[in-house]
């Protein structure tokens, strides 16, 4: 049985938002050049030695997404302890080169590109819109 848990989020605009069981917020993504700011949630599980398609089959079949550069920034921020010292998957390509995406690694919060055929962890995130 999934138990979900009511939270009040750190804002003025959403009164409360419910996590499923063993999601985690990891806060807000102000959004840029008139996009809309919303709130990150880290879904639970993670799968490791995946390359990057597979790795965002996962996170579809997880009900998410891998997340962006700016989400692992913050997840790295404020959930760290949440991750593997590993390299993970994010859900944006090089686009210079197509054949390699962006990785963040969670030991010392550095961020580079990679093969997509390289084997790396991946965690799925959620978006719930900050309502104006």
């Amino acid at each position: 049985m999934n138990q979900e848990t009511t939270i009040t989020l750190p804002t003025t605009s959403i009164a409360k938002q419910t996590l499923a069981a063993g999601e985690l917020y990891a806060g807000i993504i102000l959004g840029k050049d008139g996009a809309a700011d919303y709130h990150l949630i880290l879904i639970p599980g993670e799968v490791e030695d995946v390359n990057w398609q597979t790795a965002m089959d996962w996170a579809a079949e997880q009900g998410g997404e891998l997340p962006t550069r700016r989400e692992q920034s913050l997840l790295f921020t404020n959930l760290k302890e949440r991750f593997k010292p590993s390299w993970y998957w994010s859900g944006e390509e090089y686009p210079n080169y197509s054949p390699y995406a962006f990785v963040q690694n969670f030991d010392y919060g550095d961020q580079d590109f990679h093969d997509k055929g390289n084997e790396y962890c991946a965690r799925a995130v959620r978006r719930v819109s900050v309502i104006e």
